[in-house]
């Protein structure tokens, strides 16, 4: 098992792109500025359709930069080798986003003012999402059925661990001034006032023209259009585009299509004894 990813205390990674001594130098030694925006999440939890939203507040609406950088360029992954290096090289507030658990995380940003937007999904979509990345995905262990994807999921067994580990540990940081939790469904259910939520909280200001052109940009087929978002400028070595886009489906629910009835069973019973002591509505997908 160990072969199949790099592991970091005690926490799963791709095997490519991710080194030990990165790892430990984000932890320890990477400075968080103050003026840092910082994207947050577990793998597949809606994360590039939260960076195409960040990339166009910034750009005030205007989708040049976002048809002619890749995302990865836009915001960085802090724990990736090349996004790291990145990173240190930027000068002035840099805008990223990480997978990192709390415990992993740079220790400066906990001393600090940058702003961290925690994007968070219904886990039982994340697990079905996740079957279907990692399966074209050549940097991780290939999941050969839903249902072994499904029980690596519960054992903690995927790219950065436990989701129960990652919310409940994040979830410490509600009520913090410089942090806004957010979920997939929000953004679903409301796009244009979950923006508005978003853009206040960075203490930036769209007008309605600005704000209409965001809207238009961050669609699943803008974004599923447009080749420096959708991820298939990423080579063939690292991601199997025959098999599958990156953009599957952008919807939520799907796991209703996967889950048998004895899998939702065990999902639940898990789910009450890890998300133990969470106050009532923070995760509102609870059995």
């Amino acid at each position: 098992m160990a072969s199949d990813y790099l592991w970091f205390e005690g926490i799963p990674f791709p095997s490519v792109g991710y080194r030990t001594e990165d790892l430990k130098s984000v932890k320890n030694e990477f400075v968080v500025r103050d003026g840092d925006v910082i994207m947050l999440s577990f793998p597949k939890s809606g994360t590039n359709w939260l960076r195409e939203i960040i990339s166009l507040i910034y750009s005030k609406g205007d989708p040049n930069w976002i048809r002619s950088v890749p995302i990865w360029d836009r915001s960085p992954w802090l724990e990736t080798k090349a996004g790291y290096e990145q990173l240190q090289k930027k000068e002035g507030a840099r805008i990223y986003t990480s997978h990192l658990p709390i415990q992993l995380f740079p220790k400066s940003f906990f001393d600090s003012k940058a702003k961290m937007i925690y994007l968070l999904r219904n886990p039982r979509d994340v697990i079905t999402s996740g079957f279907y990345f990692y399966r074209i995905l050549k940097v991780c262990k290939y999941p050969q059925t839903f249902d072994q994807y499904f029980e690596w999921f519960l054992q903690g067994n995927v790219p950065f661990g436990s989701w129960f580990d990652h919310c409940q540990g994040w979830l410490q940081m509600r009520g913090k001034e410089n942090f806004f939790i957010i979920t997939y469904e929000e953004l679903h259910q409301d796009l244009r006032t979950s923006v508005e939520k978003i853009f206040q909280f960075l203490g930036e200001k769209l007008d309605s023209k600005e704000l209409n052109s965001v809207l238009k940009n961050v669609s699943f087929k803008a974004m599923q259009d447009n080749k420096m978002s959708n991820h298939t400028l990423i080579p063939d070595t690292f991601m199997d585009h025959s098999q599958g886009q990156l953009l599957r489906k952008g919807v939520t629910g799907d796991w209703k299509r996967h889950f048998t009835v004895a899998q939702s069973e065990a999902f639940d019973k898990i789910y009450r004894e890890k998300m133990v002591g969470l106050p009532p509505g923070l995760c509102p997908w609870g059995p």
